[in-house]
């Protein structure tokens, strides 16, 4: 397995391909080049049948060319990496660090490839994929390539291990609006595969995703705090906010079917929303949130005074505290 880390930060870890899977889309991809090339052939010989021995010699040199070399080096270059043979059994030619590869590095590869694989008939490039750590052939070597694995297990969805519980609930006033959802999905899947890395990887990748969260928020990291800590308790921290989100909006209904039953009832002090006495009425959960809670509606205000202290209910006006959900305002 080799070990990268993209500028993205997505791609942890590349699995290069094998001997075996590479052979066989080596000889997919030649079946069908030698299909082409002999069709090729055979209607250039039957449309050059009036020419001299070296001409037809010099067209047949040029089909090789183009169909066994230009014809692979352009499939890859259009298709970043994958032939039919590679796309038939899940592989893709990348860069060393790990991005798409370009035409440049698909022509280095498809001219040497034409000494180690079809002058030798894939001696060279054997012992050199067995040879490589990585198993590279010489043409990898020579254009910086590095052939890999797309099609790999999937495991099943890992937990997203919590942050320790000193970090519980200190980051409840960041905000953070500003971070993507790409940067968010990069958190992830490192908190749910650190344990895989290499310490060293796993080190450098925390820090850099602590940074970029952090330039999104505008607030630093503390200090003295794990980068991957950080990390937890803030996915925690968003986490929280959506399922207090989800449940707001799962209130919603229930809430405003009570605020319309109450606007629509004969009028009178409960109507207007005088609280109960001895009860506190209850808030919105926006108007929580909010942190307008203190004070509203709260038991001993003048409202309450009146309602307990024996005296004739007094009719106004409802303020904008007290009047429904719905807009309604009850006849004063």
């Amino acid at each position: 397995m080799s070990e990268l880390v993209t500028g993205e930060a997505v791609a942890l870890e590349l699995r290069p391909a094998r001997l075996p899977s590479r052979a066989l889309a080596v000889l997919l991809d030649l079946a069908v080049a030698v299909a082409l090339y002999v069709a090729v052939t055979v209607a250039l010989v039957a449309s050059t049948s009036s020419l001299d021995a070296a001409a037809q010699t010099a067209v047949s040199i040029a089909a090789f060319v183009l169909v066994l070399v230009g014809a692979p080096v352009a499939v890859e270059t259009l298709s970043h990496g994958r032939s039919l043979g590679k796309m038939a059994c899940g592989l893709r030619v990348v860069r060393d660090d790990g991005g798409p590869i370009r035409f440049r590095h698909a022509l280095v590869r498809g001219l040497i490839g034409v000494i180690e694989i079809l002058l030798t008939f894939g001696v060279v490039a054997c012992i050199a994929s067995l040879v490589s750590a990585r198993g590279r052939r010489i043409g990898d070597v020579f254009a910086g390539t590095l052939v890999v694995r797309e099609r790999v297990a999937v495991s099943p969805a890992a937990f997203v291990p919590p942050p320790p519980p000193w970090l519980a609930g200190r980051f409840s006033g960041l905000d953070l609006s500003a971070v993507p959802d790409g940067l968010w999905l990069a958190v992830r899947q490192y908190l749910t595969r650190m344990q895989q890395l290499d310490p060293r990887v796993a080190g450098a990748m925390a820090e850099r995703l602590a940074a970029d969260v952090a330039a999104r928020t505008g607030a630093p990291a503390p200090q003295g705090v794990p980068p991957a800590a950080y990390l937890a308790a803030v996915v925690q921290e968003r986490q929280a906010r959506e399922a207090r989100r989800a449940l707001g909006s799962a209130a919603a209904p229930g809430g405003g079917a009570g605020g319309g039953a109450a606007a629509w009832a004969a009028p009178g002090p409960a109507a207007a929303g005088s609280p109960v006495p001895g009860s506190a009425a209850p808030l919105r959960p926006d108007v929580r949130d909010a942190g307008y809670g203190a004070g509203t509606g709260a038991a001993g205000g003048p409202d309450e005074a009146a309602a307990g202290g024996g005296g004739p209910a007094v009719s106004r006006e409802p303020g904008p505290a007290e009047r429904p959900v719905s807009g309604f305002v009850p006849p004063a």
